[in-house]
C-alpha cells in the first residue's frame, strides 16, 4: 500500500467506534480492604531458618513524646523529611523472631499477648507446644506479654532463657508484668551473661541501657551470621540515624546510646544482617555509617537466594 493511502486508511479505522469503549452498566463498587502486609518472613542462615514474626502493629500519634527528647523540633522535623516520614506520627511493629537450628525451635520475645503470638506463629505453621526455648532479650511487656494468659503458659513444652542481669533487676522491682507473667516460669529459667551460650551458633551479648540487662544475640551458621538487636535501637531513623537521642523508654539514655554505637558500629563493620524489634516489617536489615550514625538499609533478596 502506498504511505499516503496506508496513513488515510489508518486514520479512518481510528476514527471508527471501539467496541470495547461504548457504554456498559456501572459495576458494583468493591469494598475497601484496608492497609495490610504478612504477618511472617522465612529465610535460611546457613543450616538455620530464620522467622520473624508479626506479633502486632500500633499507630503513634506522638512519636516527639518517645523519640528525640534532648533534640530540637527542628531537628526531628529536618530529620524525618529527609527521610520521607511524617514527623508527628510512626506506625511502630512488634517483631518476635523464630529460629529453627534443626535440633530445637527457639522463639526470640513473645509479643504483647499470648493471642497474637499464637496467631502469627500458626500464619507461620508452628504450634505453640512446638517451640523447644523461649528466649527473652529482656522484661518490657511487649517482650513478656505473649508468655502467659488466663489459660496458662502459652509454651506449655518450653524452657526460657534470659540475662541474669535482667532477671534479677526486675526481681527485685514492683512490677506486675514481670509478676505475673515471668515469675511463675522461673523453675524453667536459665540465665546467661554476656557470650553465654543459648544453644550451639547461638550466643548472647550484653547490650545493657534500654533496661538494665538488655541482651542481643548473634547467629552464626555455616558461615552465616546474623545479629538480633532487639531494642537496642527502635526506630530505623530517629534511633538509628541518629543514636545520641533521647529514647523515653531508655532506662539508662547514656548507656543506651553508648551501646548504639557500639552494636550497630560492629554491625555496619561487619555487614552483618539484623533483626530489630520495632524496625519496619519483616524487620531485616542492614546498616551504614552516616555522619554519627548509620543509615538503615532494609534487606530486599539477599537473604532468600
Amino acid at each position: 500500500m502506498p504511505l499516503m493511502s496506508r496513513r488515510h486508511a489508518l486514520i479512518a479505522t481510528a476514527a471508527l467506534p471501539l467496541a470495547g469503549l461504548a457504554p456498559r452498566p456501572a459495576l458494583a463498587k468493591a469494598e475497601k480492604l484496608g492497609p495490610s502486609s504478612a504477618n511472617f518472613h522465612r529465610f535460611a542462615l546457613g543450616d538455620f531458618e530464620v522467622t520473624t514474626l508479626l506479633a502486632g502493629s500500633r499507630l503513634n500519634e506522638t512519636p516527639r513524646e518517645i523519640f528525640g527528647l534532648n533534640a530540637s523540633d527542628e531537628d526531628f522535623a529536618t530529620a524525618s523529611a529527609a527521610a520521607f516520614i511524617p514527623a508527628d506520627k510512626a506506625m511502630n511493629f512488634f517483631t518476635p523472631t523464630l529460629v529453627n537450628t534443626g535440633a530445637e525451635l527457639i522463639l526470640f520475645d513473645t509479643g504483647l499477648a499470648p493471642d497474637a503470638i499464637t496467631a502469627t506463629l500458626a500464619a507461620a505453621g508452628v504450634t505453640p507446644d512446638q517451640v523447644d526455648v523461649v528466649v527473652l532479650t529482656h522484661m518490657h511487656g511487649d517482650h513478656i506479654g505473649g508468655l502467659m494468659g488466663e489459660a496458662g503458659p502459652t509454651f506449655a513444652n518450653a524452657r526460657y532463657v534470659t540475662g541474669a542481669v535482667e532477671h534479677n533487676h526486675w526481681s527485685g522491682a514492683a512490677n506486675e508484668g514481670f509478676d505475673a507473667k515471668v515469675k511463675p516460669l522461673n523453675d524453667k529459667m536459665t540465665f546467661l551473661d554476656d557470650g553465654g551460650t543459648v544453644a550451639s551458633g547461638i550466643t548472647a551479648m550484653a547490650a545493657f541501657g534500654h533496661s538494665p540487662g538488655h541482651m542481643a544475640y548473634v547467629l552464626e551458621s555455616a558461615g552465616k551470621r546474623l545479629a538480633i538487636t532487639a531494642d537496642t535501637a527502635n526506630h530505623y531513623v530517629w534511633s538509628l540515624e541518629y543514636p545520641d537521642w533521647e529514647v523515653r523508654f531508655d532506662a539508662d539514655k547514656a548507656a543506651a546510646a553508648a551501646t548504639r554505637k557500639a552494636l550497630f558500629g560492629m554491625i555496619a563493620a561487619e555487614k552483618t544482617p539484623f533483626i530489630g524489634y520495632h524496625m519496619p516489617f519483616p524487620g531485616v536489615g542492614y546498616v551504614e555509617p552516616k555522619g554519627d550514625g548509620f543509615r538503615y538499609v532494609a534487606a530486599s533478596y539477599q537473604l532468600v537466594l
